[in-house]
């Protein structure tokens, strides 16, 4: 129980991005009746992966489905909203339910409860839409050290709204969320009675300035049915966010300790691989856009990955992995949204072992179409 007594005090001294969507999109307006929303990715990916020993390329050059979700939002008087959203990609495991949640707003924005299936807030990126992203693809360090994105439980949020903090003008000024869910992922009944706790901060006291902070505990049952004693997933994450003269600059790190077994990939639609042993895992990024004429956006982004802490970076099954990001968004319109994106992807390696040499034919270029539904 101490681990869950320290969730709630760093709660109430961490600082962090607005962390109050639970779902993908929110409602074109607010009349209260029901809405169709969401929206389409189809993309291009082409990967350079070199050649074959029998000298056949391994390039890919494919044309694929990102995402396809379609859902309904609305609410019923007085007080209660709704919102299901579906996945109707098959390149994403779909169809299947994405969210499904109901939330009582009595006493918005300062506190709203939300109970069935939502995205936990957990850092900025994630915290962020998928259809608001900046680059094509979520940090390698999110998805693996943030999966199960979405889970089944109980959330409380909101943000101080018009209250004056320290004399600041600026309106909502902290932003808050904690949840309580099973700790299995979404569509799964829970295994056991433990439960996941995660939290997040806001404070964002001027307008070009969000600085976050998040944490999250679980305990699951081993895999084995010989231990007893129960698995443990710990995290902590910390971001930032500038804007200004049209720049956006954000940078995240996360801190992730495994006990007892690890989950490896996840995200949106994945399904994760369970690794037995105890993890010390991490990553950051740090991304530079800028909002140029023309509705264009060049984006800069340095993302990397240590899968183990406690090995050395150039270890052959478990090295540090980064990737360089050069991307252009483009804004055609408030519905529609163009991303090129070239990812140059880099593994730590030794020079002088050759066991240890990890530099892998893997760079991607992608292009993505996104158009909103609503």
């Amino acid at each position: 129980m101490r681990n869950y007594y320290l969730a709630a005090i760093v709660m109430l001294v961490l600082v962090s991005h607005n962390a109050t969507g639970q779902g993908c999109m929110e409602p074109a307006s607010s009349s209260g009746g029901p809405q169709i929303i969401g929206y389409i990715q189809p993309e291009f990916r082409a990967g350079f992966y070199g050649k074959t020993v029998d000298d056949k390329s391994k390039n890919e050059f494919n044309f694929t489905f990102r995402r396809a979700r379609l859902g309904l939002t609305g609410s019923i008087p007085y007080d209660f909203s709704y919102y299901v959203m579906t996945e109707f990609s098959s390149f994403s495991n779909g169809p299947y339910l994405l969210d499904a949640f109901v939330t009582y707003n009595r006493f918005k924005p300062w506190f709203r409860l939300s109970i069935g299936q939502f995205k936990k807030s957990f850092g900025l990126e994630l915290s962020t839409p998928c259809q608001d992203l900046y680059t094509v693809d979520r940090s390698r360090m999110v998805n693996e050290l943030a999966s199960p994105f979405r889970d089944l439980g109980g959330m409380i949020s909101g943000t101080s709204g018009t209250l004056k903090i320290l004399g600041l003008k600026k309106e909502n000024v902290i932003s808050y969320s904690l949840s309580v869910t099973n700790g299995t992922g979404m569509n799964t009944e829970d295994i056991d009675s433990y439960k996941d706790i995660t939290g997040r901060l806001v404070l964002s006291p001027f307008e070009w300035i969000s600085i976050g902070g998040s944490y999250q505990f679980g305990k699951q049952e081993n895999p084995d049915p010989t231990t007893e004693t129960p698995d443990e997933r710990t995290r902590y994450g910390a971001d930032i966010q500038l804007k200004k003269y049209g720049f956006i600059i954000q940078t995240e790190c996360i801190f992730g300790k495994d006990k007892g077994s690890k989950l490896v990939g996840g995200g949106c639609g994945a399904t994760p691989e369970l690794v037995l042993g105890d993890f010390k895992r991490s990553g950051f990024y740090s991304q530079l856009m800028y909002k140029a004429p023309w509705n264009l956006m060049p984006v800069i982004k340095y993302e990397t990955y240590d899968p183990d802490n406690d090995l050395d970076d150039t270890d052959h099954s478990n090295y540090r992995s980064s990737s360089l990001i050069f991307g252009l968004n483009y804004y055609p319109n408030d519905w529609t949204r163009i991303q090129l994106n070239y990812n140059y992807n880099m593994e730590s390696s030794s020079e002088t072992d050759i066991a240890n040499y990890n530099e892998l034919p893997n760079d991607m270029f992608i292009l993505q179409v996104q158009v909103k539904l609503n």
